[in-house]
């Protein structure tokens, strides 16, 4: 298996496993694949979640660690996953969600193990594409909570993916980064004389 997945700060692990411990936290999640699981569930797969703030104008990619999210496994699938997030008082449980993300993720993770070349998964976010990625950082000693994605890296966009960008099609990041900072760079208006 070519992932190296990186161990999830304790604190956030257990932050999940408290609320999926919980039923009030269970059900006011409104998510039926959690409510409807049958079985034990548990918290797979721990992948930090960066947030790609904006490319500089020398093509560095500016990110930073936004929490990490877990699958929520029931059985041999993920069902649904759980996002925490770092506050002053440390890491605190987020929320469980389901939806086309948590497959598309599984799927992609899949993906990934059938590689040649040995990646640390990560989870990229383009907030002003709407868009979500899994990175695969080619360096697996790295802290999965810090760094930016290099050109070597490989970045698959998970579906739905935003239109013209193939989902789960692996790009390198030299190659996919221009794309996604044109893409999300406001259009200025055209300003007409009267």
């Amino acid at each position: 298996m070519p992932l190296h997945v990186p161990p999830a700060p304790a604190p956030a692990l257990r932050t999940v496993l408290t609320a999926l411990s919980s039923p009030t936290a269970v059900r006011e999640a409104r998510t039926p694949s959690l409510l409807r699981a049958r079985g034990p569930v548990t918290p797979e797969l721990p992948l930090p979640v960066h947030v790609l703030d904006h490319v500089a104008t020398d093509g560095v990619p500016s990110v930073r660690l936004a929490g990490w999210r877990f699958l929520i496994r029931s059985g041999d699938r993920a069902v649904a996953a759980a996002d925490t997030m770092l506050t002053a008082d440390g890491w605190a449980f987020s929320r469980f969600f389901e939806g086309p993300y948590v497959t598309a993720t599984e799927s992609a993770l899949r993906q990934a193990e059938t590689m040649t070349q040995p990646f640390q998964p990560r989870l990229l976010s383009v907030p002003g594409l709407y868009m979500l990625t899994l990175w695969l950082h080619g360096d697996l000693t790295a802290d999965a909570a810090a760094g930016r994605p290099q050109a070597t890296d490989l970045l698959v966009p998970l579906a739905p993916a935003p239109p013209g960008i193939a989902a789960h099609r692996p790009h390198r990041v030299a190659d996919l980064l221009p794309v996604l900072t044109l893409r999300s760079t406001p259009t200025p208006l055209l300003r007409t004389t009267a």
